[in-house]
């Protein structure tokens, strides 16, 4: 009986353990391959990761009452949308437990031709990072299904190095 406690309380701190958040708040790191998720849309619409492998992801972790979000979206939408679009990239905001409602009007007052998508209970953004850390991540996932790239705030030079990684990983024909 004694082993099989010492065992169990060994399963459990590995799997605590392996649940720890880095210094900003992502359980996700460079190298891993992407949680699977599903996305659901205002309009109902939905798509998962399966769908969406194959292609660049950018997932933009986002909210309507974040400022720093609202900074960054005009340059997602012109420096990586419009300057960069193409078939083999796929954008998508993910908004932190708002309503649909609030989300198709944040949508529009930020001029954004990317799609937001719902997450209810941030139940997305908690596959990558703990659900008390704030948004404004960015999450790039290669064509294989592997994160690249992470970022946490809005930094016009760290922003551009993600850009750049992104044209880097479009231009791979062996991913």
């Amino acid at each position: 009986m004694r082993s099989f406690i010492i065992i169990l309380i060994l399963i459990i701190s590995n799997l605590f353990a392996q649940q720890q958040p880095d210094s900003v708040g992502f359980y996700v790191k460079v190298g891993d391959p992407s949680p699977e998720f599903t996305l659901t849309f205002p309009n109902g619409d939905s798509t998962s990761f399966a769908n969406l492998k194959g292609k660049v992801i950018m997932l933009q972790f986002t909210a309507s009452w974040c400022s720093v979000c609202r900074r960054e979206m005009p340059h997602i939408e012109k420096d990586i949308v419009q300057n960069l679009k193409c078939d083999d990239l796929v954008v998508i905001g993910i908004d932190r437990d708002e309503p649909a409602e609030k989300v198709i009007k944040f949508a529009e007052d930020m001029k954004i031709t990317y799609p937001l998508a719902l997450d209810p209970g941030a139940e997305i953004f908690g596959l990558f990072a703990h659900k008390q850390s704030g948004v404004t991540r960015n999450v790039i996932i290669d064509k294989k299904g592997k994160i690249v790239h992470l970022t946490r705030l809005f930094n016009m030079e760290e922003f551009n190095i993600m850009v750049e990684k992104i044209k880097v990983i479009l231009k791979d024909k062996g991913e």
